[in-house]
């Protein structure tokens, strides 16, 4: 299967999505990376990988987002694209777009969804005071970080974590859920029904849930009352 990686800066799980793709007998292939910048760090890092590259600057279609996906879907066409995976995109898609490509466009978000959809995820984990964070890849929907769930991996929140500690924990666990994710799609894995995915694969089931570190507590023997 063609993918499609967009992006609009560094494009580090875009670069997971590279290695993956260059180990043998992974089912897909990065057919292209798109950028609404053009000064995206993660551009020359898929140069180098010696992937496609393209950019459609949305600046320039200030106030027309049906024209500037019409330019990026160009491109789409033009590299053959069959799924698209947004890796840092920072552009909302219109309706239309993501209608275009139900069940072909595919997320990565840092929180376990449906909690804290938007921006400052670490920061409002640790302000809820949540003993669990971590990450979701999820087929698009026309909301905002809606639509089925592929994939979950969670990761503790310590005790004297900062927004910077926990973000670097959850963002080891994108760089491994969202290659795992992409492949099922790819190898025809995936059934949707509603709003539910169901993941024809071994490593999908009780895989992606992390345990605490260290070893489990010692339950404490109580006597019937």
């Amino acid at each position: 299967m063609r993918i499609a990686i967009l992006i609009s800066g560094r494009g580090s799980n875009m670069a997971a999505l590279l290695r993956a793709a260059a180990q043998p007998g992974y089912p897909a292939t990065i057919a292209l990376v798109l950028s609404n910048r053009a000064d995206a760090a993660g551009l020359a890092v898929a140069e180098a990988a010696g992937v496609p590259t393209a950019v459609v600057e949305s600046r320039a279609f200030k106030g027309d987002r049906a024209g500037f996906e019409v330019a990026m879907e160009a491109e789409l066409a033009r590299h053959g694209v069959q799924l698209v995976a947004l890796a840092g995109f920072m552009r909302v898609l219109t309706e239309g777009f993501v209608d275009r490509w139900r069940d072909r466009l595919v997320n990565i978000h840092p929180s376990l969804l449906p909690l804290f959809k938007g921006l400052d995820t670490h920061a409002r984990a640790l302000a809820a005071g949540v003993k669990l964070h971590g990450c979701t890849v999820h087929l698009v929907r026309s909301g905002v970080d809606e639509g089925p769930i592929l994939a979950q991996a969670a990761v503790p929140v310590l005790s004297d974590d900062d927004e910077a500690s926990l973000a670097a924990r959850v963002l080891e666990q994108e760089h491994r859920i969202y290659p795992a994710a992409i492949g099922w799609l790819a190898a025809g894995l995936v059934r949707i029904e509603g709003d539910v995915v169901t993941v024809a694969a071994p490593a999908a089931s009780g895989a992606l849930a992390n345990p605490l570190p260290g070893p489990a507590p010692v339950p404490t023997n109580r006597s019937a009352s």
